[in-house]
């Protein structure tokens, strides 16, 4: 088996004040969003909000992080995009959470999409939710954070949004 180089000491990001790279979703978990801006609060950094939307590929990379995209299929509606990342920026408005954020809404497969923003931002961290560990798929390649862990160098924080409450049992 090839050896896989591994992360050097001189790669790691320093935390303070560096941002962080969370991925959201059309699902809306709120207590992701929370729980992110609790912590770059107390890291003294801002947030991007990302959505990589998969019926999308990228065209074109920017400096800043955002990119242009055009739908994977020609004959779909090439708005649709729009109206996600309207109700996106909507609902994280309504959130008013304590900490400045931008948004990005990015296409093609999410770890590689916030691993790329990751680099552009220089974030300290990515967030993601972690759903449903008691999955039969838990373990096995299928999880976001699992592959963000696997394929970059910056810590993944994964936010556990459905839980068994061990008090109720």
């Amino acid at each position: 088996m090839p050896e896989v180089p591994q992360p050097a000491p001189d790669r790691i990001v320093p935390v303070a004040g560096r941002p962080l790279v969370v991925g959201v979703g059309p699902r809306r978990a709120t207590l992701l969003a929370h729980t992110a801006a609790v912590w770059a609060h107390a890291l003294g950094s801002e947030i991007y909000f990302a959505y990589a939307d998969p019926s999308r590929m990228v065209e074109e990379e920017f400096p800043d992080g955002r990119i242009r995209h055009v739908g994977v299929d020609p004959d779909s509606d090439d708005q649709g995009w729009q109206r996600t990342e309207q109700e996106i920026i909507d609902w994280l408005t309504g959130l008013n959470l304590p900490v400045a954020w931008e948004f990005r809404y990015l296409a093609g497969r999410a770890d590689r999409a916030l691993t790329h923003l990751a680099r552009y931002t220089d974030a300290c961290a990515i967030v993601v939710g972690a759903r449903n560990p008691h999955s039969p798929r838990w373990g096995q390649g299928h999880s976001l954070g699992q592959n963000l862990a696997r394929h970059q160098h910056r810590p993944v924080l994964a936010i556990p949004l459905n839980v068994v409450d061990w008090k109720q049992r």
